[in-house]
């Protein structure tokens, strides 16, 4: 039993360590896909700060409105900034798209930027939120940013304005390696750091939300298929012990 629970433990480590961000503390973020506030909020965030770069090609922006409680005219009041070839504002039943094209991003950033649709899923919402809170100026960085939970990344800080300018206490351990030890605000924001910490909760949530669109209709049809199976389980058992009672 005690090799089988070392087996076990040893198996799930590194699953562990991936969802630890590498080693550090993650933060955990308040996220509720069902608050449609605070999907707006995010989204509002996203298409101010982030749709200038990263697409979310696989999302389209009149899914958004009819899940989160907008109408077209809102939309296309509040989300929707770009304009196709034709100088036309982009339609609502287009996809999050944008005019970043991979070459261009090669050359501004060193690499090609990713799509957010699925991000929350690929990094998990807790890294996203200690993500979007941890940058530190750097004069090292081409941008002048790094980031803890994401060293030597290449995007700058977008949301320094709000947030403000944060220092890292930095530590060097015998192999020479950099170690974020603190963080600092030495440059206040526009917001406080509540406020703020709710900014990214809000964009986190969209982000979430974004991934699986679907996830609360699919989480009350599993219930409803757990509930179905457990009733069919008493019938099944049931009709068995009548089947087989003269066997018995």
């Amino acid at each position: 039993m005690r090799k089988l629970i070392t087996a076990l433990l040893l198996a799930v480590a590194p699953s562990l360590v991936f969802a630890a961000g590498g080693g550090i503390q993650l933060d955990h973020a308040n996220i509720d896909v069902s608050n449609k506030e605070a999907i707006q909020r995010g989204a509002k965030t996203f298409v101010n700060y982030c749709l200038s770069c990263h697409s979310a090609a696989y999302m389209r922006y009149n899914r958004l409105g009819a899940d989160a409680g907008m109408t077209d005219q809102q939309l296309k009041d509040n989300l929707i900034f770009t304009r196709n070839k034709k100088g036309e504002q982009t339609k609502v039943g287009e996809l999050m798209k944008n005019a970043m094209t991979e070459d261009y991003a090669k050359e501004a950033f060193g690499t090609k930027v990713p799509d957010l649709t699925v991000i929350a899923r690929s990094r998990g919402t807790d890294w996203l939120y200690t993500y979007l809170r941890t940058f530190y100026v750097d004069a090292g960085r081409p941008s002048g940013h790094n980031n803890k939970a994401f060293p030597d990344v290449g995007m700058p800080n977008v949301l320094w304005e709000m947030q403000g300018v944060q220092q890292a206490e930095i530590r060097v351990d015998d192999k020479g390696s950099r170690h974020v030890e603190s963080l600092s605000i030495i440059k206040p924001g526009t917001h406080s750091v509540a406020e703020f910490d709710q900014v990214v909760n809000d964009l986190v949530t969209y982000l979430a939300y974004m991934g699986e669109p679907m996830q609360l209709e699919r989480q009350s049809i599993g219930f409803w298929t757990l509930g179905f199976l457990l009733i069919f389980f008493v019938v099944a058992y049931m009709l068995k012990k009548e089947y087989w009672k003269d066997v018995h």
